[in-house]
């Protein structure tokens, strides 16, 4: 299950809009999205760029972090 760090979330509207950006990405399924540590995980039926992940991400507002 891939794991990313996102910067910026404060509150639940920020998590329910990051989870919706990742579930829109192909093949994604069982977002889950934890304000607490900053992180989103995801099962995805086939292997997803990163680049592609991230791009998605800013474009709503948030930073992908290592």
């Amino acid at each position: 299950m891939p794991s990313i760090n996102v910067k910026g979330m404060t509150c639940n509207h920020c998590r329910m809009s990051v989870t919706k950006t990742l579930e829109s990405l192909p093949g994604v399924t069982n977002v889950n999205v934890d304000l607490l540590t900053g992180t989103a995980s995801f099962d995805a039926a086939q292997p997803l760029d990163p680049a592609v992940v991230k791009k998605a991400i800013e474009k709503i507002g948030f930073e992908v972090v290592a």
